[in-house]
């Protein structure tokens, strides 16, 4: 076989094949078409209820690998089945198993958010993550983990990054990324460290725009290079490319380029090339985050992106925009000589190394990729998973701000509470969970709580409710925040009620007032002078539970800051 690239790497860290899986890389190559070796780059995307002709397309042209978004578990199983039994190659199945098997399946645990796990100080809770996110997946076809996020979550402006982060600190992030590593790997599904060169720096969204990491190198050194390191030095098989601009580090690549000519980092070789593979030493798979997003479509026209991914060196495309037309942007790359030979048999290598190292040529020989749906979902109900949720939610929920006297709360304390809901709509991925607030209340009242939703008075000033209806009547204020990040936004503020802020907290002074965030830990920025301030960075029924014991005394508060809740205003502390 005529091969540029050096097989050697796939008896290095992390693949670390035997004689018998350099075999089949290098025999599955041999046999391999031009347009296979192009369309092997791809990693696709299913939703639920795809029709049969869009799959068939996928089996077609034998893509190297597809995502499933989250859908039932009988059509994930079935999904799978169909993929495997008819691929050549087998496929590599991915999934953003990031805060538990929900991540892949609607019948799925929420073993809680990457923040709330930190929020319990306790790497074994990553652990635990990467075990539920593994058994779950695998059980389902899944056999390639989009996580851990090793992103920082230093700007609280960040639309994107918040409670999917394992927080502020460095050598948190490090530790909890690498426990989930070594316990989805352990279980035969390989990690996917993201997003390098590292998100939650700037407050823009890569959805939207190229976002831009623009820490100095000195401190991208001290920062993220030790979390990819540590993540690379704990064997993780693959590493996403954001769409992120590390400008620093590009120019001491390049000292002559001009801020114009500054890519992304998934079309940048000064960061796939350059920092990750030369400077980091990482030898695994290196996939672009999905190349459907405008921070990587607005560098330049797609026709020449889409080749000029892999030549940076990224070894898969992520999704497509128009199916045909990638792939006839990708082949006329090659074509033209953007993508070499030795360049794509670098990629081919590295997308078969990790099949090989995941045993999937092995499986597929001995016919275990194919799935039965009570199998899996005697693993997605397993009760030990939700026994983890429960620690997870019971250690991870967090008392930021405490006002003397008000907690606990009971029925006799305060009989009648005035509630404020401040939830934002459903969003199309990352987004908020719908009627947790409602499921909140409901537990309340089982409590034998009297709770009254607070409707905005229309009118202008001199004809507003007075002060002493809200005194006289009400024992407790509790507002409740279901905000979450969500693609295709640029923040994730509060907006008030009409007229003029209606529902801002005024009578803090006057009535005992908690806030409760169930999703954003930073909403104290804009109830800065609130006393009584819960952070719960989730929203499942798991965490609701917990919070209603937490709030009546029948349980501690255990969870510690994995951020700064106070955004870094005196007035917060207040």
């Amino acid at each position: 076989m005529e091969n540029d690239a050096d097989v050697s790497i796939l008896k290095q860290k992390p693949f670390y094949l035997d004689d018998e899986g350099v075999e089949w890389v290098n025999s599955t190559i041999k046999i391999m078409s031009d347009e296979e070796k192009i369309t092997q780059l791809f990693c696709m995307v299913s939703y639920p209820g795809d029709s049969g002709e869009f799959l068939d397309k996928i089996i077609k042209i034998k893509a190297g690998g597809i995502m499933f978004r989250k859908m039932p578990v009988t059509e994930a199983v079935d999904l799978n089945n169909k993929l495997q039994k008819n691929s050549a190659i087998p496929m590599l199945i991915a999934a953003n198993l990031e805060a538990g098997s929900d991540g892949v399946s609607e019948e799925g645990i929420r073993l809680g958010s990457p923040m709330q796990v930190a929020a319990t100080a306790d790497t074994a809770m990553a652990e635990k993550l990467g075990i539920v996110c593994a058994e779950a997946g695998a059980a389902l076809g899944v056999n390639w983990a989009f996580a851990p996020i090793v992103d920082i979550d230093y700007n609280f402006r960040n639309p994107i990054t918040n409670t999917r982060t394992f927080g502020s600190n460095p050598q948190r992030v490090a530790e909890m990324g690498m426990a989930y590593i070594a316990a989805a790997q352990k279980r035969g599904v390989a990690a996917c460290a993201k997003h390098f060169p590292g998100d939650g720096v700037d407050e823009r969204d890569q959805h939207l725009v190229s976002s831009v990491n623009d820490l100095s190198c000195e401190k991208w050194d001290e920062t993220f290079e030790k979390i990819y390191r540590s993540c690379i030095e704990a064997g993780v098989l693959s590493v996403m490319i954001g769409h992120i601009v590390l400008p620093e580090y590009i120019r001491k690549f390049s000292p002559e380029i001009q801020d114009k000519d500054m890519l992304p980092a998934s079309l940048s070789p000064q960061i796939v090339t350059g920092l990750l593979r030369n400077s980091l030493g990482f030898n695994g798979l290196v996939v672009s985050d999905a190349t459907s997003m405008a921070g990587m479509t607005i560098a330049m026209p797609r026709e020449q992106a889409v080749p000029a991914c892999i030549a940076a060196g990224c070894d898969m495309f992520l999704f497509t925009k128009n199916m045909d037309e990638d792939i006839s942007f990708m082949r006329r790359g090659y074509e033209k000589g953007i993508i070499t030979q030795q360049r794509l048999n670098e990629a081919l290598l590295r997308i078969l190394g990790m099949k090989a190292a995941l045993g999937l040529h092995k499986k597929q020989k001995e016919g275990t990729l194919v799935l039965t749906p009570q199998a899996a979902q005697n693993v997605i109900g397993k009760s030990e998973h939700k026994n983890w949720a429960d620690e997870c939610a019971d250690k991870g929920i967090t008392l930021v701000k405490e006002e003397a006297g008000v907690l606990p709360i009971t029925p006799e304390k305060y009989k009648k509470i005035l509630f404020y809901t401040i939830e934002s709509e459903q969003g199309y991925a990352y987004s908020v969970k719908v009627g947790a607030v409602e499921a909140f209340k409901k537990r309340l009242r089982a409590e034998d709580f009297d709770i009254e939703e607070f409707d905005p008075t229309q009118g202008q000033e001199g004809r507003l409710t007075a002060t002493s209806d809200f005194t006289d009547k009400y024992d407790l204020i509790i507002y409740t925040a279901n905000i979450a990040t969500k693609s295709n936004q640029t923040t994730i503020r509060i907006e008030w009620a009409m007229p003029m802020g209606a529902n801002v907290p005024v009578h803090i002074h006057s009535i005992p007032t908690i806030f409760i965030s169930l999703e954003n830990p930073y909403h104290l920025l804009d109830v800065p002078r609130v006393k009584t301030f819960i952070n719960t960075y989730n929203s499942s029924d798991t965490v609701l539970d917990a919070l209603v014991k937490k709030l009546m005394g029948k349980s501690t508060f255990k969870g510690t800051n994995p951020v700064d809740p106070f955004c870094g205003k005196w007035d917060t502390r207040l």
